[in-house]
C-alpha cells in the first residue's frame, strides 16, 4: 500500500515511465521483494539482509553519534564489544539504495539527452523505488526502530504485554482488515523535495517514528488492535501509513532531483 500510494502521487515533473500505471504496479509488486528474500533457502542472505530491515535506536545512540557509513559504524559497534545484527543497519541500507536510485536516474538522463535506449535504466529506477519502499514502509512502523519491537524488555511499570504477537498484530492483520488506501491517502502531506543530506533526513525520520513505540503498546494494552480496534487505532495507523508513502515518494522525487547536479570532481582538493 505504502509503494502503491508513494508511485501513484510523484510529481507530475518525473519521467513519464514513472507514471505509467504499469510503473505503479511494479513498484507496488516490489515493496514486499527483501521480505522474499528471507527465506531458510537462503541462508547466507538472511544473515547478511535481515538486519537492514530494523534498527534499536536505543542501542545505537548509546554509542554516540550515529556515523553516516554503515562500515564505520560496525566498527563503532565491533570495539564496543557488541554485533551490528543486534542493533540494525536500517538507515545505512536505506541510504544506499536511495543512492543507488539517484545514480541510475542520474544515467536516465545521460542517455535519455543522447537519444539512446533508456528501457534498460527505466527497469534499474523501478527496481531501485520498490526496494526503497520497502525499508522506508518499516521506518513507518514504530516497531522496528527500538528495542522494544516485540513484547516489552526491562522495567514494565505500565504493565504492556511482553508476549511475541504485538508486531505481527499491529502491521499484519489489523492493517488488512482495517486499513485502506483511501484512509492513508487522505493523511499523506504535500509533496516535496528533501533539502539537505538525506541521511540526516531520514535518520530524523526514524527518530520520529520512534516517538510513537509507547503510543503502540497502549493501543494493545486496550485491545485497539483486535478486530476493527477503535477510530484512533485506525486513524494512527493510517497515519503511520501516511507517514511511509509521502516520505518514499519525496525520497524518489528528490532523487530525481539531485539527479541532475553535477557529480563532484573526486580530485578537486588533491
Amino acid at each position: 500500500m505504502i509503494n502503491r500510494l508513494a508511485a501513484a502521487a510523484l510529481p507530475a515533473d518525473v519521467p513519464a515511465f514513472l507514471q505509467t500505471p504499469a510503473a505503479i504496479d511494479e513498484i507496488e509488486y516490489l515493496g514486499p521483494e527483501p521480505d522474499r528474500w528471507r527465506s531458510p533457502a537462503e541462508p547466507e542472505l538472511v544473515a547478511a539482509q535481515a538486519p537492514e530491515h530494523f534498527i534499536d535506536i536505543e542501542l545505537a545512540d548509546a554509542l554516540g553519534p550515529l556515523p553516516r557509513r554503515r562500515l564505520d559504524f560496525e566498527a563503532l559497534v565491533f570495539a564496543a564489544g557488541q554485533r551490528p545484527e543486534k542493533i540494525g543497519l536500517q538507515p545505512w541500507e536505506t541510504d544506499e539504495v536511495w543512492e543507488r536510485l539517484k545514480a541510475a536516474m542520474r544515467q536516465y538522463r545521460t542517455l535519455a539527452a543522447a537519444g539512446q535506449d533508456t528501457k534498460p535504466v527505466e527497469a534499474a529506477i523501478l527496481f531501485y523505488s520498490g526496494w526503497l519502499g520497502h525499508y522506508v514502509g518499516d521506518g513507518s512502523q514504530p516497531l522496528h526502530v527500538t528495542v522494544q519491537y516485540n513484547g516489552w524488555t526491562g522495567p514494565n511499570p505500565n504493565g504492556y504485554t511482553t508476549g511475541h504477537q504485538i508486531h505481527h498484530q499491529f502491521e499484519g492483520p489489523f492493517v488488512a482488515a482495517n486499513i485502506h488506501p483511501s484512509d492513508v491517502k487522505s493523511k499523506m502531506t504535500p509533496p516535496k523535495v528533501i533539502q539537505g543530506d538525506m541521511f540526516d533526513a531520514y535518520l530524523a525520520y526514524l527518530r520520529h517514528t520512534a516517538t510513537y513505540v509507547e503510543k503502540v503498546y497502549q493501543f494493545d494494552k486496550a485491545g485497539a488492535f483486535i478486530g476493527a480496534g477503535t477510530q484512533e487505532s485506525r486513524d494512527f495507523t493510517a497515519a503511520r501509513l501516511a507517514a511511509g508513502a509521502s516520505m518514499l515518494r519525496d525520497m524518489i522525487y528528490t532523487a530525481w532531483i539531485d539527479s541532475a547536479q553535477p557529480v563532484p570532481d573526486p580530485y578537486a582538493g588533491k
